[in-house]
């Protein structure tokens, strides 16, 4: 058997991981950022590598700092701008500040710095203009007060916040008691006074001539929520118009045209009880006095990125689509859409420059995300970075048909050995989501080294194939989607290289939900792994960090038909819960409360000395996702002997760090 990366979890840490992408706009230049382990493997540090365009020359690396370098953006002149935090001898934990490398060479120096940190930054096309994203405290009249403020915050150990509205948190973060701001950089002056929650989560473009911003602006709404407009701000003033409104939808991911003249956003209408919300793409030009269209409204896809060629002719966007995430191009005027990649790919960070290429990440079960210049003529060339890992096995794809005759479409891994494999069905968050792209957190090689085929359908209410495959699920979530992965797991199982007699079931967020609700559901499974699910809905859509969102479909009468909890003493089968005390999305409490429930209501309760074969692996420090390089190690080797002990019926063998 070949030996690869994925056969051990400290080779699989130590691979370099590419994100982020950045282009010059004159196209000359590409950056991106690699992170690898620091020295004492606790963390990914990250920093900026140059990449040849050409596709010819080995990358090169731009910085080094001890902490590392994100976020990587050009300036008109060339220059790169970054975030990165760098200690001092007065400050070992400073905020992360904006810095500037030179174009013509020489040391990189701070740019801008604030006591809350920098947090994003975007320069314009064609001026010495950097408009930047940092948190301010309300009472603070300026910068200086906002500093003093924070260290009596600090001196006297306060950590207490006053809330007047909703939301308070954020997937892993409090939210407050200070407010995101735009900044003008070079004049050092806040161009959004007193936002209030405005700019939480917000995105923002700075015209070509840097005089003004476009940014997505939060507005209140009914029912403690909130919708997002859109704002142009004045870069001379300060002054702020609504330019873009809608009552039924949120108007998100604002990206001006090269040449100033127009802009093109998203607008997500907002789901109700009984319709999902869908996502299209709109244009307005500037002098058409706030008008603005949806663009390609006959398209049955949702654009999941925005932005426009160099010479401003057409826009360019991605979309999940049947398992990939290809790159298409969009006539603004005629809404007429051309796909511009045909491969198995999902590309990110779409980066055009001029000349009709296109600079992107793209990754997919058979590679990391890696850099890739796409030609006018349709040609992709790897840019040179990193190597890609070798796999311990086969990538294949099935279809199922389900109950209703609906294809489900799946991948699934197959270990090397010609044996039959044990299975395990691996269920994709989201809900709106699709297994199309990479993922160093949830990576089904790990699995497959281990001897295991992974089944990742993509079921009802998944993303990329069209409106009506979303509406079979919404509101119905333990139907539809239960019943297409059911429809799924007998494809795989009748695969000849896959052992039907041994199965496993896991999934993470809304798929651990799905594991919650096949547990309660069947017993073909000989073991199951929930992380970060949903138990008990109607608990879930009051304490979740956006309850908003999830009430418009979470009525009464949906969380009574579909919470797990409800038939807890229908579980049969041994269960893994795996949660993160800091997981704001999915709080702390669904998996306290599903232990418990499992120890005292399900057929596998705890014995009289409290013994069950359920298990709960819990981690105080990590939030939805389980991000620190050790923890993720203890995740997949808790999880691989859960699955060899009633899989395999191996012993298990449970790291000893765990005590």
């Amino acid at each position: 058997m070949t030996s690869t990366p994925f056969h051990d979890l400290d080779a699989f840490l130590d691979i370099p991981r590419i994100s982020g992408l950045a282009v010059s706009p004159d196209g000359s230049r590409v950056v991106t950022t690699i992170s690898t382990l620091n020295s004492k493997r606790t963390e990914f540090v990250t920093a900026l590598w140059e990449l040849d365009p050409a596709g010819q020359q080995p990358a090169r690396r731009l910085t080094r700092g001890l902490k590392g370098e994100s976020a990587p953006v050009f300036t008109a002149g060339g220059d790169v701008l970054f975030l990165a935090v760098r200690p001092t001898d007065d400050d070992d934990k400073p905020p992360a500040a904006l810095w500037r490398l030179p174009a013509l060479g020489g040391e990189a120096h701070e740019m801008l710095a604030l006591p809350g940190g920098v947090s994003a930054a975007v320069s314009a096309r064609g001026a010495d203009v950097t408009v930047a994203a940092a948190p301010l405290l309300p009472s603070a009249g300026d910068v200086e007060a906002d500093r003093v403020l924070r260290e009596q915050r600090k001196d006297n150990k306060v950590s207490a916040i006053l809330h007047t509205g909703y939301p308070v948190r954020r997937w892993d973060h409090d939210l407050g008691p200070d407010q995101p701001h735009l900044f003008d950089v070079e004049a050092g002056r806040d161009l959004t006074a007193a936002p209030g929650i405005a700019l939480q989560e917000s995105t923002f473009d700075v015209s070509p001539d840097g005089s003004f911003v476009v940014a997505s602006w939060r507005v209140p709404a009914p029912g403690a929520a909130s919708r997002s407009t859109l704002v142009r701000i004045d870069r001379a003033t300060g002054t702020r118009t609504t330019i873009a409104d809608d009552p039924l939808a949120d108007l998100e991911l604002p990206v001006i045209a090269p040449d100033g003249s127009a802009l093109a956003f998203t607008r997500e209408t907002h789901s109700t009880a009984d319709t999902p919300g869908r996502i299209t793409l709109c244009f307005m030009r500037f002098h058409s006095c706030g008008e603005w269209v949806e663009v390609a409204t006959d398209w049955d896809r949702w654009p999941s990125a925005v932005t426009w060629a160099a010479d401003a002719s057409t826009l360019i966007i991605t979309a999940d689509d049947n398992g990939r995430g290809p790159v298409f191009s969009v006539d603004p005027d005629t809404g007429a859409v051309t796909r511009l990649t045909d491969d198995d790919h999902t590309y990110t960070d779409v980066c055009p420059a001029p000349g009709g290429i296109i600079y992107a990440l793209r990754s997919s079960y058979t590679a990391p995300p890696h850099p890739v210049r796409l030609d006018p003529d349709g040609t992709v060339t790897e840019l040179p970075c990193v190597d890609a890992p070798a796999l311990p096995g086969d990538l294949t794809e099935i279809t199922a048909t389900a109950e209703d005759g609906t294809p489900v479409r799946s991948w699934l891994t197959l270990p090397e050995s010609t044996d039959p494999a044990p299975l395990v069905l691996w269920v994709h968050g989201g809900p709106l989501g699709s297994w199309n792209s990479w993922h160093w957190r949830w990576n089904p090689w790990l699995l497959t080294a281990h001897g295991y085929a992974v089944l990742m359908p993509d079921p009802a209410l998944s993303t990329g194939y069209g409106q009506q495959f979303i509406a079979r699920g919404w509101g119905a979530w333990g139907e539809a989607p239960y019943t297409d992965l059911m429809a799924a797991t007998d494809a795989a199982s009748a695969h000849p290289r896959i052992d039907a007699s041994r199965t496993a079931a896991m999934g993470g967020s809304f798929g651990g939900y799905m594991a919650n609700w096949i547990a309660g559901h069947t017993d073909r499974f000989d073991a199951i792994v929930t992380h970060a699910g949903l138990w008990e809905l109607d608990q879930f859509r009051h304490t979740t960090d956006g309850a908003y969102w999830w009430a418009r479909e979470m009525t009464p009468e949906m969380t009574q038909r579909n919470s797990p909890h409800r038939f807890v003493d229908r579980i049969s089968t041994p269960m893994l819960v795996i949660h993160g005390d800091k997981d704001y999305r999915v709080p702390i409490g669904e998996a306290l409360r599903l232990w418990y429930d499992l120890l005292t209501d399900s057929a596998l309760p705890a014995d009289d000395n409290g013994e069950s074969p359920h298990r709960f692996l819990y981690y105080p420090a990590e939030n939805h996702w389980v991000l620190t390089p050790q923890h993720t190690k203890i995740w997949y080797q808790v999880v691989t002997a859960f699955l060899d002990e009633h899989v395999r019926s191996e012993p298990a063998q449970v790291p000893g760090l765990l005590g």
